[in-house]
């Protein structure tokens, strides 16, 4: 199985060339995309190249995805992706009660359509409010897979927990939806508060020996990516999170 590792995680490590070079060394043979690579396709697919990695999978703002789908489609294409993922939405944006994030759900099955039409696989990918439930106990993220049947899910598992939901009867219920994960560590209560609690893989408290059976299991996920939201040491997380992974 090859991880993958989220680009986000070494966003404040350019240049670019350097951190591919290092990935590839510790082992990684995927990465997965974000807006802060996509300015020049044709250049960053040769640093890919180059190094010997692919990106199945990216990361797209919804406000791309609805007002230019062929721009994104185009730099997915270009990129060799066949995830389109779609990662967040800002708080001023977010639906207040359910109808909301209903409308939110079809608003994400639209493009959705359009990406299935252009030969790509087409996700949503959570973070911890989807899991807040609004007054009267309804949950987002339900209303949003309900409201659009036909799309993926990437499933951040660690923002999953960080919203206060267990991750495993979210699998059972919506595994065969899961086409993707984000391989995310919790750091223990008080720790890594310079980055923001988050720890590098198989080093925090989540059990992702546990999981990654379960996902392997019970999910159609091809893609498991590393990611840490603000990592002291990009290469440090990448290289110790990568052997951790090897022995799940």
């Amino acid at each position: 199985m090859d991880w993958s590792f989220q680009l986000y995680s070494a966003r404040n490590y350019q240049p670019w060339d350097k951190v591919l070079k290092a990935l590839a060394s510790v082992g990684y043979k995927e990465v997965e995309g974000y807006g802060g690579v996509y300015e020049d396709p044709q250049a960053f697919r040769a640093l890919l190249d180059h190094n010997g990695l692919s990106m199945p999978s990216g990361h797209f703002g919804i406000d791309l995805l609805e007002n230019d789908f062929p721009k994104a489609a185009d730099i997915a294409a270009t990129l060799g992706m066949k995830l389109i993922a779609c990662p967040y939405l800002e708080a001023a944006d977010r639906p207040v009660d359910a109808e909301g994030w209903r409308a939110f759900g079809r608003r994400l099955a639209r493009i959705g359509e359009k990406a299935k039409a252009a030969g790509f696989d087409f996700a949503w990918h959570n973070h911890d409010f989807e899991f807040v439930a609004l007054p009267g106990g309804l949950v987002p993220q339900r209303l949003i897979l309900e409201a659009a049947p036909d799309i993926g899910w990437e499933m951040d598992v660690a923002w999953v927990i960080r919203g206060g939901a267990d991750p495993l009867p979210w699998i059972d219920e919506f595994g065969a939806r899961i086409m993707a994960a984000h391989v995310k560590d919790i750091a223990p209560q008080g720790q890594a508060t310079n980055e923001d609690g988050w720890s590098d893989v198989g080093h925090g408290t989540v059990d992702w020996a546990g999981l990654v059976a379960t996902l392997r299991k019970r999910t159609p996920a091809k893609y498991f990516i590393m990611e840490h939201d603000n990592p002291a040491d990009f290469e440090r997380f990448a290289r110790r999170s990568i052997a951790a992974a090897k022995t799940f």
